[in-house]
């Protein structure tokens, strides 16, 4: 089986384009606007945590809080609460960092160095607070109780919560891929071709490459960033960051397709279907596969690792055919 024996896709008339990309701007706008509304909770309706782990007297150390909220009223090196707020009512010499909580300065505190948020905010009153001049405040509000509460009971990931935002970020997922492939298999429609024909003749040597591949990322750029000077380490670990991701867009709308084309030959057989709903049948079947409970990460791994494979053998020139038996 050859490359050409894959049909190009038709060109979809320009209207629907044009349709596709407004409901997908409407959709990212409607979420946007959720998440805009979900961070502006009022500051003043987060007291902070009345069960929090005091932290008394002098401690030369940075102070943790795994799946809980910390108070500190003595004085601490660094404070770093995952899942649970940062009460600040001492002194904090170093940074002071909240995951799926919120850091709360109260008055006549100190923060020495910089703060840092994710999923809550950074309430310290009406007044000024003590803080160094040099020191930067990073915030991103929202999400904080589904923050919290994955950061709390961290195996809940495995099963997610069948709620209106579970399917509507689903339909997302779907209409966002369904784009991306046809916008990759209309500009490059030869080499996405050639890419299903590698994948269906030796999709297990295309996982073993991805599988070598992804081991040499990983332990190269944690050699970089460890031996290498600083700045090159960083240039390093972000080239491989964008190798990661267009390896991701680039196989998954390989995996997309070629899902496609099985599904139609297997099910359909020579009954002809538009390639458009090729690639749709094989996006919504892989984003299913991906939100299934306790197999999702599976799943996500597993299309990394052949997508990691299909983008290091794009320029493969050697046959992919199966050896004939003797």
């Amino acid at each position: 089986m050859t490359a050409n024996q894959f049909s190009r896709p038709n060109p979809l008339p320009t209207t629907a384009l044009l349709n596709l990309f407004r409901t997908t701007v409407i959709a990212c706008a409607l979420l946007l606007a959720m998440a805009i509304a979900n961070a502006q909770e009022s500051p003043e309706q987060h007291p902070g945590d009345p069960d929090a782990r005091i932290i008394e007297g002098v401690n030369n150390t940075t102070v943790f809080g795994m799946g809980q909220s910390i108070r500190i009223t003595g004085q601490v090196d660094g404070a770093i609460a995952f899942g649970g707020d940062v009460i600040v009512e001492g002194s904090v010499n170093g940074d002071v960092a909240a995951i799926g909580g919120s850091v709360i300065q109260r008055e006549g505190s100190h923060i020495g160095g910089d703060v840092i948020v994710v999923g809550g905010f950074y309430h310290h009153g009406k007044q000024e607070p003590e803080r160094d001049p040099k020191s930067v405040t990073i915030m991103y509000a929202g999400y904080e109780n589904e923050l919290r509460h994955v950061m709390r009971e961290p195996f809940s990931l495995l099963q997610p919560r069948l709620t209106p935002a579970f399917f509507g970020l689903r339909l997302l997922a779907i209409l966002f891929w369904f784009v991306v492939c046809l916008a990759m298999s209309a500009a490059m429609p030869n080499t996405v071709s050639r890419a299903i024909a590698r994948l269906q003749l030796a999709s297990l040597r295309v996982a073993l490459i991805g599988v070598i591949g992804s081991l040499v990322i990983s332990v190269g750029v944690f050699l970089c960033l460890w031996w290498l000077p600083a700045p090159v380490g960083v240039l390093i670990s972000i080239l491989a960051l964008l190798l990661v991701i267009v390896a991701t867009l680039f196989g998954r709308v390989v995996i997309f397709a070629a899902t496609g084309h099985w599904l139609q030959r297997r099910f359909m057989g020579s009954q002809a279907l538009p390639e458009s709903v090729r690639l749709l049948l094989g996006v919504t079947v892989w984003i299913i596969l991906s939100s299934l409970p306790y197999v999702w990460p599976i799943v996500v791994a597993g299309l990394l690792v052949v997508s990691l494979g299909l983008a290091l053998t794009a320029r493969y020139r050697l046959s992919w055919k199966r050896a004939e038996a003797l």
